[in-house]
């Protein structure tokens, strides 16, 4: 299926300056520096910005996801329910909408990270010093999209995978701190004990 009869894609907002903070009040804006390397979006971080009269489509809420278009990540991002207010989507951001009865926002961002997707941006990509996907290549992605069951089960697997990778990290860390001390103890306790000569009085 393509990527845009599975959801409805548009631009995020074009800052024509930049985005001053608000003193008070404004909006909470997205921009590419929030998204994390491993494509996780805090919404505790984002700042508010001071915009008014900006289009509603240009807001995104908990269950839509968000695409990094330029740079060397293409990837997506889903905004989870910790999100409770709209924000502002900024470009090089687009904004993907899934169409619920069709796809869920989970299964959306997954599959479009996945490595048969990755493929076709690779081959879709365009410039030499900044990489951009164009939003035609982004409109005729191709993705499997099976039943919505199957797409809930997918999505619980990957949460769990991702769960025992991060369990399966700070065990490392820790055994690895532990290694460190017990290493530190035996360099101590092979060094001769040697007492500082006392000079005469």
């Amino acid at each position: 299926m393509r990527l845009a009869d599975a959801c409805t894609i548009h631009s995020g907002y074009t800052a024509r300056a930049r985005l001053e903070p608000a003193v008070t009040g404004g909006v909470l804006a997205i921009q590419l520096r929030d998204i994390s390397p491993d494509g996780v979006i805090e919404p505790a971080r984002l700042a508010r910005v001071q915009l008014e009269g900006v289009a509603a489509r240009y807001f995104v809420q908990a269950g839509d996801v968000v695409f990094r278009s330029r740079g060397e990540r293409n990837t997506a991002s889903l905004l989870d329910d910790r999100l409770t207010e709209p924000a502002l989507a900024v470009l090089p951001l687009m904004v993907l909408r899934p169409r619920r009865k069709l796809v869920m926002p989970g299964y959306l961002a997954w599959i479009v990270n996945q490595a048969p997707a990755q493929r076709q941006f690779d081959l879709a990509a365009r410039g030499s010093n900044l990489r951009m996907i164009p939003r035609a290549a982004l409109d005729d992605l191709e993705i499997d999209v099976p039943d919505l069951p199957t797409q809930a089960r997918i999505v619980a697997l990957d949460a769990l995978a991702g769960r025992e990778r991060q369990l399966s990290l700070r065990a490392a860390e820790t055994r690895r701190h532990l290694m460190s001390l017990i290493l530190v103890e035996q360099a101590g306790r092979a060094c001769p004990k040697t007492r500082p000569e006392r000079t005469p009085e």
